[in-house]
């Protein structure tokens, strides 16, 4: 999927109402802050700090009304270990920089919470020795930075890992139970039937375990989708999946569900334009879902020159927009309304088509990356194939490269 010190004065209060609920934010030098409503923690959209052309939080508080980030990613030490480090490189434990975006999101009124995980990199639940040295771990993170909230983005290739699983769901619970009040999300793969195998498994660990986050997130993009109707037919059927595992109500299992969307598009060319973060938007308030976040605001700006769907970038959405259109969804969620400060955005257009390369064939040998057609879209083969229809599975052997 997804692939910096303001110095604060005396603590300031900050009322805050969102979903019914207001709570106070106050923050001071050492990190600590009253936490947000947690409707704005499930609402937070990813940021990359050190990554991407951050953009400044500072601006797009101003511009959008947002309070909450999402902090990505924290991850185990790229040579091994069992120590957190921003993106397997930059030690918590010696941060500055994370910390200086942190300090100027408080001292705006704001919070943030962090994500451990994602899709690259090597994760603390793959290299710490058991959940509670994994929690550990993760606990070192809450306790530098002061925090009311954090994510497990549990994926490729970490949640095929049953041992790493167990790490991190176990380390999960242990820290809810350490931490009163820690707002916990857990973030996973999303396919046209909610979740895949993978997915599954990991439900049936937080079962076995006996944890509940507030929230399971599903991602549906990067898996054959086609805008907003194929992600809510995603989130029902995840739906149906919550209820099953864990024997909730309908209501329930939508109380501990979540939509974790990319904004523009995709890295397999699938595209999201504000129209169906709208749509999927009502679909969450409408039943009452718990999260409604997006990867990323790195990307919430329009690409230099307009790409209009040409290519994936980690620094803009390459789709006609204003900067920080897609963050407005996420204060909507969150029960805020944004400054109408900007210009109605140009809608996205259609991306034209590319040529098509030749037939898939049943018999032909393919290996990584070699390109056919199929069903009116390309396809690049991610490993040494036959006889294997193209279709857009995580784990199968074809990549989707758009329609042709």
């Amino acid at each position: 999927m997804r692939r910096l010190r303001a110095c604060l004065g005396a603590a300031a209060a900050v009322g805050l109402t969102a979903a019914g609920a207001t709570a106070l934010v106050a923050g001071n030098a050492s990190g600590a802050t009253t936490a947000l409503s947690n409707r704005w923690y499930a609402a937070a959209p990813y940021l990359m700090p050190l990554d991407n052309d951050p953009p400044d939080p500072a601006a797009i508080m101003d511009a959008t009304g947002l309070k909450a980030f999402q902090l990505a990613f924290v991850l185990a030490p790229n040579g091994g270990g069992c120590s957190p480090t921003w993106g397997g490189t930059a030690p918590v434990s010696s941060d500055t920089a994370v910390q200086s975006v942190i300090d100027t999101i408080r001292g705006k009124g704001g919070d943030v919470s962090i994500s451990v995980g994602g899709y690259g990199g090597t994760k603390l639940g793959q290299t710490c020795a058991d959940a509670a040295a994994t929690a550990a771990a993760y606990q070192q993170v809450i306790t530098k930075y002061g925090l009311h909230a954090i994510d497990f983005d549990l994926e490729e290739p970490e949640y095929e890992n049953t041992a790493a699983i167990k790490n991190e769901i176990g380390a999960a619970k242990i820290l809810q139970q350490n931490n009163p009040g820690l707002y916990v999300s857990v973030t996973t793969a999303g396919t046209a039937d909610g979740t895949g195998w993978f997915g599954k498994q990991m439900l049936l660990e937080a079962k076995s375990q006996g944890f509940t986050p507030d929230n399971f997130s599903i991602m549906p993009f990067d898996g054959g989708f086609n805008g907003a109707a194929s992600q809510t037919s995603a989130l029902t059927n995840f739906n149906a999946i919550l209820q099953s595992t864990f024997g909730w109500d309908q209501a329930t299992a939508y109380a501990h569900e979540g939509f974790s969307g990319m904004n523009g598009r995709s890295d397999s060319g699938e595209i999201f334009s504000q129209a169906d973060f709208q749509t999927v938007l009502d679909y969450a308030t409408s039943h009452n879902m718990d999260r409604f976040t997006f990867w990323s605001l790195n990307r919430d700006r329009q690409c230099t020159p307009v790409d209009n769907g040409g290519r994936t970038s980690g620094t803009c959405s390459s789709v006609a927009q204003n900067s920080w259109d897609f963050a407005k969804y996420s204060v909507r969620f969150a029960g805020a309304t944004p400054p109408s400060t900007t210009p109605t955005p140009t809608p996205t257009p259609t991306p034209t088509p590319t040529g098509c390369k030749t037939a898939w064939s049943s018999t032909a040998v393919y290996t990584a990356g070699d390109e056919a057609s199929y069903n009116h879209h390309n396809w690049k083969a991610k490993w040494w194939t036959q006889n294997e229809t193209p279709t857009a599975t995580d784990w199968g052997p074809w990549q989707d490269e758009g329609a042709c």
